[in-house]
């Protein structure tokens, strides 16, 4: 039975983006279907050299980013290579960049130029900093928006002992998300209207937003009636319990689990004469002395036997992982969440399937992470660039010696 096509099947992306941030995006919008092409300069985007590869420039980094995409060369510094971009955004639907505004600018991409051509184009900007403020023109990595927003001072409030950035690209990723919403939502509103739009999404506001949503704390009334930070997620003792034989995650949170849980270690009067247990917010309040309760417990008893009487007492537990064991994942494997899927130059690679199921439109890996420039004349010539200028391009010998 043929595949059933995506969401957002009949959608052309052009992806002008590198690293983690932006190839994260467009890869969501290509599993949901949207036709994805990979504007790359003659080096490539720099994590095709990140991480273990098996052959030059197909680093793990970019598989896991850049599947259900097709791979375009074009040299921007050339007029050639400008020309045939141009090609690709008159009949593109959304054009998605991390290229700083006043570059795009500076190379005739500003929005107000492309629309004058392409009015339903949507031009999604992925920025580090809003350019309304000061910061506008400084460079952004996922390193220094964890720093900045504070992500890696939390980790030292919560009993690290020195600041340290979550060792995931918490900031590339969670904008990623943020930039799809923005397509679909600038995708929907086009629907409505035709217009295109274009739209700005800062890493720095976006990550402020994400992590202060929790540590706003009683900063979030004026005048502030407490501090930043919100207790129960900085308790030192909020992490994998350690057991007799490894480490188990516990979530004792309701007046039952409580109840529940201190019975089962043999103090079943501490829930109704000591007020720390009291109500939710009084355990909020006394979070780092009952988590601590709950580790001592832990080291009682074997991982396997905390998990057969939590699941008894239903209190909500969970083994911890390492990234290789998540490999083995009962769950994962029933699913058939990571596949052994060949790829058509890196032969048998480890692919995740894409989360989530849909009734009508299941999205698909349709391709396989694209090789450099392995779509270059397959898509100018599909975007309806001249054949004698897509042989000048491929051939820009030729073409000088013309």
């Amino acid at each position: 039975m043929a595949a059933v096509p995506g969401p957002l099947n009949g959608v052309r992306v052009i992806d002008m983006t590198t690293v983690v941030m932006g190839p994260y995006a467009t890869q969501i919008l290509g599993d949901y279907g949207a036709d994805v092409i990979k504007v790359e300069s003659p080096k490539g985007d720099s994590t095709r050299a990140l991480g273990p590869a098996r052959n030059p420039g197909m680093g793990h980094i970019f598989l896991h980013a850049n599947r259900n995409k097709r791979s375009v060369v074009l040299d921007l510094k050339q007029p050639e290579g400008l020309e045939a971009l141009l090609y690709l955004i008159r009949s593109a639907d959304v054009l998605i960049s991390n290229v700083r505004a006043a570059a795009m600018a500076r190379l005739g991409l500003s929005y107000a130029k492309l629309s004058e051509t392409n009015p339903r184009l949507i031009m999604v900007g992925l920025v580090g900093y809003g350019q309304r403020g000061p910061y506008a023109a400084k460079p952004a990595y996922d390193d220094l928006l964890q720093g900045l927003s504070g992500v890696a001072s939390l980790s030292a409030v919560a009993g690290g002992s020195e600041p340290r950035y979550a060792p995931v690209t918490l900031s590339d990723r969670t904008v990623a998300l943020s930039a799809v919403n923005a397509v679909l939502g600038g995708l929907y509103h086009r629907e409505r209207t035709g217009e295109g739009q274009e739209i700005e999404i800062p890493m720095f506001e976006t990550t402020v937003q994400f992590v202060m949503g929790d540590h706003l704390g009683g900063l979030s009334y004026d005048p502030p009636i407490g501090t930043a930070g919100y207790a129960r997620l900085l308790s030192r003792d909020r992490r994998p319990y350690a057991t007799r034989d490894g480490y188990i995650c516990v979530m004792v949170y309701t007046d039952d689990n409580w109840r529940d849980f201190l019975a089962e270690i043999g103090q079943p009067a501490l829930f109704d004469r000591d007020p720390r247990f009291a109500t939710l917010q009084a355990r909020t309040q006394n979070i780092s002395a009952l988590y601590a309760l709950v580790a001592d417990a832990m080291r009682g008893r074997t991982t396997r036997q905390w998990l057969d009487v939590l699941d008894r007492l239903d209190i909500p537990a969970m083994p911890m992982h390492t990234a290789d064991s998540l490999i083995d994942d009962a769950h994962l494997k029933a699913i058939d969440f990571f596949r052994i899927v060949e790829h058509p130059s890196e032969g048998k690679i480890r692919e995740m399937d894409i989360p989530g199921t849909w009734s009508k439109t299941q999205p698909t890996v349709r391709r396989r992470a694209p090789l450099l420039g392995e779509h270059t004349a397959e898509v100018l010539r599909e975007f309806g660039m001249p054949e004698e200028l897509v042989v000048n391009l491929l051939n820009p010998s030729r073409h000088r010696a013309g």
